[in-house]
């Protein structure tokens, strides 16, 4: 029983999907959600990411690594339900290999190790024995959640290699945390005309104004204090917040496309773990190139 028991966890780690509905939990006033939950998950994770930065930078990208694997899985998982395989172990290796090397060497070896992880993805799935016959959307959704997962987060272990790597990495987060709670508030208060209705009904105008405007004072009260000119915080903000909204309705379309609300439920309160991260991957390419000119040297 507990070898068959360890078989169906491996199978379920290497061979994930196709991703099962669940029962929500109660949801509470406009914002959709169970907030009580919510909020207990956010400390959470919140609490995980402070202990990392705390210890140092190894933390760092050890967490980084975790949150992306799990982000291939549950991703690798959604689109099972719509047929298509994704060979979750090279992304795995390469996942690891992209940020870590991203750490040591930049962001032009990760691209390196990308285009190896797609090659050797492709081709696993092309050989694959056991997959059935692969079919193009199996190659497309494979290139897709390589960079969309693991590159992208590769961009966050760039941020950690510089002096001032901790306010680097807070405002970061900050800027694009604040983008979801400058949306949420101006959407739940005064939000009247949406986005993009046939794939997130609930995300409006105004909140996207409320998230640049939100993304904009934030970004300017960290560039200041390190060394940055308070101007920079106007072009962060709008570029963070696109980034952001960006990132968001690319995952909810994918979810609508397979039939999914969340993309698992092993975050109460928040769905899956892409569910917290798909603006914050798709914002790290963008953050990093305009910090790399607003606050030169910090990323060094």
């Amino acid at each position: 029983m507990a070898h068959a028991s360890t078989r169906t966890i491996i199978t379920q780690v290497f061979r994930p999907g196709p991703t099962q509905d669940h029962k929500p939990l109660s949801v509470s006033g406009r914002a959709g959600r169970n907030l009580p939950a919510a909020i207990a998950t956010a400390i959470v994770l919140i609490t995980i990411v402070g202990v990392a930065v705390a210890i140092g930078r190894w933390a760092v990208a050890a967490v980084v690594c975790v949150m992306s694997l799990v982000a291939i899985w549950e991703l690798a998982a959604a689109v099972r339900r719509d047929g298509i395989i994704v060979p979750t172990a090279p992304l795995y290796v390469g996942a690891v290999a992209m940020i870590v090397c991203a750490r040591q060497g930049g962001i032009g070896v990760s691209a390196g190790i990308l285009a190896l992880t797609v090659a050797i993805a492709s081709a696993w799935r092309l050989l694959d024995p056991d997959g059935g016959r692969p079919h193009g959307r199996d190659l497309v959704y494979t290139a897709f959640i390589a960079v969309y997962v693991p590159f992208f987060a590769s961009f966050v272990a760039t941020m950690i290699s510089g002096q001032s790597w901790r306010w680097v990495l807070v405002m970061y987060l900050a800027v694009t945390c604040s983008n979801d709670l400058g949306g949420w508030a101006c959407g739940v208060l005064v939000g009247r005309h949406p986005m993009a209705p046939r794939i997130s009904p609930k995300k409006s105008w105004e909140g996207f104004i409320g998230s640049v405007a939100m993304c904009m004072a934030v970004a300017a009260c960290f560039i200041v204090p390190l060394g940055g000119r308070w101007w920079w915080g106007l072009v962060v903000g709008p570029l963070i917040a696109v980034a952001a909204t960006v990132g968001d309705l690319t995952e909810s379309m994918l979810k609508r496309d397979v039939g999914l609300k969340d993309m698992s439920g092993i975050l109460p309160g928040h769905g899956g773990m892409m569910d917290r991260l798909d603006s914050v991957l798709m914002c790290a390419p963008v953050f990093t190139f305009i910090v790399s000119y607003a606050l030169p040297g910090t990323l060094l």
